[in-house]
């Protein structure tokens, strides 16, 4: 969300993004709703002023000849003012929906493009395994050393449900607690948040309105209650970055307690929606994983807040890094990078059966746009009242980084070597096979 005087200052630079980004919205309408809402407001401000000082007069009347038109006037007060809220209700709702899809302007480095084509790579490690003998994908990988039962997991979970298993189930939870003692190490707060969250948290996030046809809403959130109760809804997170930001709504911090670095680790529910057709075999788009997401929040300075996305970023690196998995970074551009991104990363790792690096991490910094949704201020020191600027990165995402793991370690006799700075997590074991 963008503050309305803003708006109306940077009306090009706000047109601009909303065309660079492909959001629908008219912009005139939403300031024409912007008038109206403040004339109403300030009409409906004055009625209740004279509501209030047409009660006095009541009270300092005389005769029933001096009230009676003194209560006359109040009713037609009261009149006007139910039809004037009422009608500032209806303008506000449309209101305060256009304006939640209003977008972030993006940096002046972010590359201009319509899609995915339109982004571009800006580093680069390491080279893509290569391989003297016919390497195996991560499916038939965790057959023959059965690490992952597909089979079993559609059968209890539908489509696109898995089972991990044995060196798999390790692996996973290794690298989850590799990535959270780093972050520890690196001054983030580690947090379990909700993953079962009210949708304020959503829509302070971002993620609704814009993307609320991939998130899973809770059939029966309350059905302890009464069947006439009306519960409010409840959803499955597709990312704890909702609840971590949520956790500070409507806070206003002390400058000298910024930044605040958190770290969660959650379970992640996402439809897919739209991708139906698409990556319908293995690891690769699940409807439910785990995920070590990062959040930054920080000062109003976007040479700051840039700052920390380059930390972030480097944090994501760093991880891959230790891995030793080849990768490269992509800047993400206009028209792949969301509503509420003011700058953004992906970092694709490459993966062998795909023969192609792919999304594995993403790395964005949405300046104040959250924090307007949720209310986060900080005093500075002179006393003023800012926004912060809030950023989140994937530290580590499983199983999809299996896929790049299993098939980059695999060795010509079928067995898997584990990354050594797994190993400690994993009883340093060393190779997976099967007798």
């Amino acid at each position: 969300m963008l503050d309305i005087k803003f708006i109306r200052e940077q009306k090009e630079a706000v047109e601009h993004a909303i065309k660079v980004k492909g959001v629908r919205l008219d912009l005139s309408h939403l300031l024409i709703l912007a008038d109206q809402r403040s004339e109403l407001m300030r009409k409906t401000e004055n009625l209740r002023a004279e509501k209030n000082t047409n009660s006095e007069e009541i009270q300092k009347a005389t005769s029933p000849e001096s009230r009676a038109p003194i209560i006359e006037r109040g009713k037609q007060i009261k009149e006007e003012l139910h039809a004037l809220e009422q009608e500032l209700r209806t303008v506000e709702k449309e209101y305060d929906a256009l304006m939640l899809l209003v977008p972030n302007i993006p940096s002046a480095d972010t590359p201009v493009g319509s899609d995915a084509s339109g982004n571009q790579e800006v580093a680069r490690w390491g080279n893509p395994p290569t391989f003297s003998f016919s390497p195996k994908d991560h499916i038939d990988l965790g057959k023959a050393l059965d690490l992952i039962d597909l089979e079993a997991g559609v059968q209890t979970a539908g489509f696109r449900g898995y089972y991990l298993k044995n060196e798999a189930a390790l692996l996973h939870v290794a690298l989850q607690w590799h990535a959270l003692h780093k972050l520890v190490a690196k001054g983030f707060t580690p947090m379990v948040p909700p993953t079962l969250v009210r949708e304020f948290a959503l829509v302070g996030s971002g993620h609704f309105p814009g993307f609320k046809e991939e998130i899973y809403q809770i059939a029966n959130p309350a059905d302890i209650r009464e069947e006439t109760d009306m519960p409010e809804p409840l959803y499955l997170a597709g990312t704890s970055e909702p609840s971590l930001l949520a956790y500070h709504v409507s806070r206003t911090f002390d400058e000298k307690d910024l930044p605040i670095r958190m770290c969660g680790i959650s379970q992640c529910y996402r439809s897919e929606v739209g991708s139906y057709g698409k990556d319908t075999k293995g690891l690769f788009r699940l409807h439910e994983f785990v995920k070590v997401e990062q959040v930054i929040i920080c000062k109003n300075d976007t040479q700051e807040s840039n700052a920390f996305l380059e930390e972030l970023r480097g944090v994501a690196e760093e991880l891959l890094l230790d891995l030793k998995l080849a990768y490269r970074v992509i800047q993400i551009c206009t028209g792949d990078m969301g509503a509420g991104k003011h700058k953004m990363y992906d970092i694709e790792t490459w993966m062998p059966s795909r023969n192609d690096y792919c999304e594995t991490h993403s790395d964005s910094n949405l300046t104040d746009w959250q924090a307007r949704r949720l209310n986060m201020k900080y005093k500075t020191s002179d006393g003023r009242k800012e926004y912060v600027h809030t950023l989140n990165n994937t530290a580590i995402a499983s199983p999809r980084i299996l896929i790049a793991l299993l098939e980059t370690y695999q060795q010509e006799d079928g067995s898997i070597a584990i990354p050594e700075v797994l190993r400690p997590y994993m009883g340093y074991k060393e190779v997976i096979r099967r007798a």
